[in-house]
This record gives C-alpha cells, structure tokens and sequence, in this order.
C-alpha cells in the first residue's frame, strides 16, 4: 500500500500510468467496451479494474496525470448513437471530474471515431462499468519541474 495513490489504481495500471509519456493516450472504457480486441489489433496494454466504474477511475487517473495543453484537445467522449446531443450519466460525471480537475472539457466523437481514437491508446484501462458510454480517451501532458 502507498500513501497518496488511489487505491483502486492496481500495480499494472500504475506501472502503464507510469510509463506513459507526452502525447500517449489512455483510454478508460465500460465493460462493454471490446478492449480486448482493441488492445489486440493496436498492441495497447490492457488492464483490467473490474470493481471499478469509470468516473471513479478518471478521478484516480486525474490525481496522476496531467492532460496535454499543447494540443486543442486532450480528453475525448463516445456520442449516444442517434442522439449526438444527449449527455449520459457518466459523460455529465466525467465533465465534473474534468473541471474539478482544472482540466478542458472533453470533446464528443462519434462512436466509430471514438473506437479509432481509442485503438491508438497506448494503454486501456477496462472498468467493471455498466451504463453505457462510460467511455472517455485522455492524453498525457507534461509533469514539469521548471518554474515556466
């Protein structure tokens, strides 16, 4: 046990988190999410939290990991197929998390561009979530210790 790390951030996905650098992407998915296949095809470590829900994993990831303000964008939602305006619950906790955070919004992708996006995640950390569109991709920034 460590101090001051989420305690459901497993050794695997602390040693991923870990070993991530500016401009990887993680991807946190629901247990419908096909990360296996995905991780497959794209060669991206999946680990598996299976007792988690995502917005409990986002708000662990975000007490680790800075997101990139280098790019326009750096964390990225699924869209409700047939309604891209809707907001599902764990989209509207996953905006929470993100402001609470001082992080940007993210930004919706239609399902398969979110699916694209995803496939090139260098890590996907599969959560035990059960409401669908518990899905959310976010890239690394920079930890600094330069006084800019």
């Amino acid at each position: 046990m460590l101090k001051n790390i989420p305690p459901l951030l497993t050794p695997d996905a602390l040693h991923a988190l870990a070993s991530m650098g500016h401009g990887d992407d993680v991807a946190i998915v629901d247990a419908n999410f096909p990360a296996a296949r995905v991780a497959q095809q794209s060669g991206a470590r999946l680990v598996q939290l299976a007792g988690t829900s995502a917005p409990q994993v986002l708000n662990a990831v975000l007490q680790l990991l800075p997101l990139d303000d280098f790019v326009p964008d750096a964390a990225w939602t699924m869209q409700v197929v047939g309604n891209a305006t809707a907001i599902p619950a764990p989209v509207a906790e996953f905006a929470s998390a993100l402001a609470q955070a001082g992080e940007r919004p993210a930004v919706s992708l239609e399902r398969f561009d979110f699916y694209e996006r995803a496939q090139s995640a260098y890590l996907i950390l599969q959560t035990g979530e059960q409401r669908k569109y518990g899905n959310i991709v976010l890239r690394k920034g920079v930890i600094a210790s330069d006084d800019e």
